[in-house]
């Protein structure tokens, strides 16, 4: 609701161009900041014609590439020190294990699956930087992930919009359910190969008793240096 406010107070006004690119800015390291709903909102209004629905994502986009940055930079300069703190198999550890193992089976690909859940990626661009993620790839598939992102939610407004054209807040409220199912989709599909995983490392093997279980953190950064 602070989104839909913030979004209706500058309406129409280049201000909001710069809300949205500041919001999703902070929202990719500092996942608190509602930068989704400012660009669903966004969207929603953009059906009336203002905002302009192309400036709408290349601004959004841009917000989530730079956001993208700095939660690298962050990573890359004291992300292991963080990380080590967090002890393996908690709930705060989780998502950076898996976005380890997946950076290691799959690249970079990671940052954009990883774009839709929020909580994840923050935790994925954080270990791309932990792990000295070549940055001219992390720019690449930040990129590309950041403009799927601000086109998936700004679409996704702008369908809310032309559905409830006299009622804008049903529009948002429309846009941010679709938001959430998709990211309840993705989260529920990582969940569940995560566990299947999980009960794959359960298997036993033929480490000696008592060794210490493997670091997804640390095996990413070795493979990836």
């Amino acid at each position: 609701m602070d989104a839909v406010e913030i979004a209706q107070n500058v309406m129409g006004s280049p201000w909001l161009y710069l809300a949205i690119y500041v919001f999703v800015a902070i929202d990719g390291f500092f996942p608190t900041i509602p930068g989704e709903a400012l660009v669903v909102t966004s969207g929603v209004f953009a059906a009336s014609g203002q905002p302009e629905l192309p400036l709408v994502v290349l601004v959004a986009a841009a917000g989530g590439v730079t956001g993208d940055h700095v939660s690298y930079g962050i990573g890359r300069l004291a992300g292991s020190r963080l990380l080590e703190r967090m002890r393996p198999g908690t709930r705060k550890r989780k998502p950076f294990d898996w976005a380890a193992r997946t950076l290691r089976q799959r690249g970079g690909s990671v940052l954009i699956v990883c774009r839709f859940v929020p909580g994840c990626r923050t935790a994925a661009t954080l270990t791309t930087g932990s792990v000295r993620f070549p940055l001219p790839s992390f720019a690449g598939f930040s990129s590309l992930g950041g403009l799927c992102w601000a086109s998936y939610f700004t679409m996704v407004g702008y369908l809310g919009g032309i559905t409830f054209r006299e009622h804008p807040l049903l529009g948002v409220l429309l846009g941010i359910a679709l938001a959430v199912l998709l990211a309840g989709a993705v989260e529920g599909t990582r969940s569940v190969r995560q566990r299947r995983a999980g009960r794959g490392h359960d298997a036993p093997t033929d480490e000696a008793p008592g060794k210490p279980p493997p670091d997804p953190l640390r095996e990413g950064a070795e493979k990836i240096q």
